[in-house]
């Protein structure tokens, strides 16, 4: 082993012991339970299928009983949390970039009836194209990317979508709180490029940068192919009278015949997609009305200008016939070079999938049948403390690969591969969880009493649908004719 590989594991397990040291000291209630409650996910043996199964893993030496009363009744100072994940190296950019992509994912709970603040959460790949609703409790986490194809991210923030929640305005809220931290943890400093922000087309992109308008990000957002944009108003000519307008001719995604001449063009070989054309048109914007997420808009309301670009691919790697793709950037005057940054930036959003599918079948995320919303949080910041934990032991992780697997180098090993060897590289790191003290079990419920404690049941949240204001018309108190005859 080189001088500079022993200097890069020896920081590599310097930052993996001040984690978890940070770790357990955010937990402050039941903390020795949770702490190695994470481990025991860290640790295990296959896939996380129920919180009882991790009971026997080696690294929990509590018993099932001290388990589920850690996630049902700890504590977790999720303020420090959140500070603590911000301070943490973090994936940039080839241009020093975060790139930070935002998502909601489901935590499906259909049969709890007693679980309350459920949410319609819509699922897709349930049927062919069919989105069935489904209760649950809906999580919008934000992920730092890596440049490349991986499938790692850097987790650092997690909001449960409260029933009546607007997403813009929570998303907005959340981002710029993550934002503060960021800065004060010297992830981001004055001269550094602006922050870019990846969603998809599920979140209203305008919006987002209007409300993010006053820090240094910019936002990149997938739209629907049935929008429509306007342009900018034309120049006025002397002499017109009346109310000069705000917005210009449309731009329509779907009639190729009012794009006009695209303002930059891009032509790229990709490996996977064939010919890649990008084309970008300058300051088009969506024409506001008070209705939706603007409804509680006061006065005249904004003009959001953006970029859009149209990305169209020559084949998938699936074998599907593709589809465009239309990009809105809250920036203007993008040059070729940002234009294809953008959409090549675009294409790494899909690495958080891997970390949902990683979090809910492998971790076991999804798993446990927890009641409260709270306890679901509790379990939710265990998971993204246990993940971060992988991250950071990414150097120091050997392939431990199965007989029928392929080899990997040590730099493209998958969150997977280095859960395998975690039991053999926590034993160099810190364990400040104290040994459980010896006790009896309780004498339980008396024989022949009843439970009679009654189970509340919580009926699932469907926003109202906001009817118009009907016009109020006096009736006319003028008798109408008999008619006779």
């Amino acid at each position: 082993m080189s001088l500079l590989q022993r200097d890069v594991r020896q920081e590599a397990l310097t930052q993996l012991s001040r984690f978890r040291d940070e770790f357990y000291s955010c937990l402050t209630a039941r903390s020795d339970a949770l702490f190695e409650l994470a481990d025991a996910v860290l640790c295990g043996d296959g896939p996380v299928r129920s919180l009882a199964e991790l009971s026997l893993v080696g690294e929990h030496r509590r018993g099932h009983g001290g388990l589920y009363a850690a996630v049902a009744h700890g504590e977790i100072d999720t303020g420090r949390l959140r500070r603590a994940l911000a301070e943490a190296p973090l994936p940039r950019a080839a241009d020093g970039r975060l790139v930070l992509a935002i998502d909601i994912t489901c935590w499906l709970r259909p049969d709890a009836h007693t679980s309350p603040q459920r949410i319609l959460c819509h699922t897709y790949g349930r049927g062919k194209d069919q989105h069935i609703p489904v209760p649950g409790w809906p999580y919008s986490i934000v992920c730092a990317l890596e440049p490349g194809r991986s499938s790692w991210t850097a987790p650092l923030d997690a909001l449960r979508l409260a029933p009546g929640d607007d997403t813009a305005t929570a998303t907005a809220q959340q981002l710029r709180e993550l934002l503060q931290r960021l800065i004060t943890a010297g992830q981001w400093q004055m001269g550094d490029p602006d922050v870019l922000v990846i969603a998809d087309a599920g979140y209203d992109a305008p919006r987002l940068a209007h409300l993010l308008r006053d820090l240094p990000v910019q936002v990149l957002a997938r739209m629907r192919s049935d929008r429509v944009l306007r342009r900018p108003v034309p120049p006025r000519r002397p002499g017109t009278m009346g109310r000069p307008p705000r917005h210009g001719g449309e731009f329509v995604f779907g009639q190729p015949d009012t794009w006009g001449t695209p303002d930059t063009e891009t032509v790229t070989d990709t490996r996977l997609y064939g010919t890649a054309l990008a084309r970008s048109w300058n300051r088009l914007h969506p024409k506001l009305t008070h209705r939706s997420s603007w409804a509680a808009a006061d006065g005249t309301l904004p003009i959001v200008e953006g970029t859009v670009i149209r990305l169209d691919i020559d084949h998938l790697p699936s074998g599907a016939t593709p589809k465009p793709v239309w990009l809105w950037w809250s920036g203007t005057d993008a040059t070729e070079a940002d234009a294809d940054r953008l959409w090549q930036a675009y294409l790494r959003r899909f690495d958080i999938e891997h970390t949902f599918r990683l979090f809910k079948q492998t971790l076991g995320w999804t798993a446990p049948k927890i009641r409260t919303p709270q306890a679901a949080d509790r379990w939710t910041w265990l998971i993204i403390a246990a993940y971060t934990q992988l991250r950071l032991a990414r150097p120091l992780a050997a392939d431990r690969r199965r007989p029928w697997e392929k080899p990997s180098p040590p730099d493209r090993l998958t969150p997977a591969r280095v859960r395998r060897d975690f039991r053999h590289i926590r034993p160099a790191t810190a364990c400040p969880a104290q040994a459980p003290k010896p006790s009896r079990p309780g004498p339980g419920r008396p024989p022949g009493r009843k439970n009679t404690r009654p189970t509340p049941r919580h009926d699932v949240h469907t926003p109202r649908k906001t009817q118009p204001a009907r016009r109020q018309t006096k009736k006319s108190t003028t008798p109408r004719p008999r008619r006779t005859g």
